[in-house]
């Protein structure tokens, strides 16, 4: 029996990868042949946007594994799977590879949304000469739900913008060197005051369809929703109810279903922006995404603490 771990990038193009180590390294995209017999792989690192069934297909196979290693900052795709394996197998996800692209991505939603960009590039196409007056984010309340990494991340990008408040919202209430977290049984009270409400929270039993027609009710008229989480946390029968009305606008970054099909009614539901889940999908995802390999593997080479680590299972 070897060592196996399967690596979704060629092992020789990450810098780092501990090599007297009796670990070998396999390639594996998510083609339909493995690349090795899953029993032999002791860490499995997930193929990156290939869907659930590519991620827990392995698993129930997998009876040496010890670690399960996402590269998204999200685990959902994988936790279905995980009964499937032995206990004390760690999941660790990619905290620290998605926040400075996600939070990047979530400002540009927001000030093109806010700023009417679409509106502009549609002109551009039209030759027509679009002025006026449109909305700005200085001066505007936001509401961040969800405030872990990616949370954090984005208010640190939303400082030199002069927003007039930022609220904070995560699972319990804690303090930060920010300011107040406040917890999600919070919500009811913080959503009318707010212009930019930012979806930004792990897609769980709890959060599965938080962004409801009561959630949506409370936003105050005109405001702004923005999410980067995953798109069932938003329910898109209430959202459409409500840009259609016009009293609503979003961007979305993620859908539900996903992608989103041709002749979908969100596709032009009125001030609605969509990018097709690129939140992480940047030239700062790679390195990131190899150094962070490198770093875990290293420490379990050498049997150290790893990071990241989310779940265990059997726990």
């Amino acid at each position: 029996m070897t060592a196996d771990v399967w690596l979704p990038i060629p092992a020789d193009e990450i810098d780092g990868l501990p090599a007297e180590s009796g670990l070998s390294y396999r390639f594996w995209d998510g083609e339909a042949d493995f690349p090795a017999d899953p029993a032999d792989c002791v860490y499995y690192v997930v193929p990156y946007m290939k869907g659930m069934e590519v991620a827990i297909r392995p698993l129930p196979a997998m009876r040496s594994v010890r670690v399960v290693q996402t590269l998204s900052a999200g685990i959902d795709h994988v936790e279905p799977g995980l009964p499937l394996l032995p206990e004390g197998v760690r999941l660790c996800n990619a905290r620290g590879v998605h926040e400075a692209s996600t939070a990047e991505l979530t400002l540009a939603l927001i000030l093109a949304s806010l700023r009417g960009i679409p509106g502009f590039v549609r002109g551009q196409d039209a030759e027509e000469w679009r002025a006026g007056f449109y909305p700005a984010l200085a001066d505007k309340s936001v509401l961040i739900v969800g405030y872990g990494s990616i949370g954090a991340a984005i208010e640190d990008r939303l400082a030199p913008f002069e927003c007039a408040r930022v609220a904070r919202v995560a699972r319990s209430a804690r303090a930060t060197e920010r300011g107040e977290v406040r917890a999600l049984a919070d919500l009811a009270e913080l959503l009318p005051d707010a212009d930019v409400v930012i979806v930004s929270t792990p897609l769980t039993e709890r959060t599965k369809g938080l962004v409801g027609a009561d959630f949506l009710a409370r936003m105050k008229d005109g405001a702004l929703l923005v999410n980067v989480a995953r798109g069932p946390v938003v329910d898109t029968k209430a959202l459409l109810a409500e840009v259609e009305s016009g009293r609503l606008t979003a961007a979305l970054d993620v859908t539900d279903p996903e992608p989103l099909p041709a002749g979908h009614p969100l596709w032009h539901a009125p001030g609605v922006l969509i990018s097709p889940h690129v939140g992480g999908s940047t030239s700062a995802f790679m390195p990131r995404a190899k150094r962070l390999l490198a770093d875990q593997l290293t420490r379990f080479a050498a049997g150290e603490p790893l990071r990241n680590v989310v779940k265990t299972t059997g726990a």
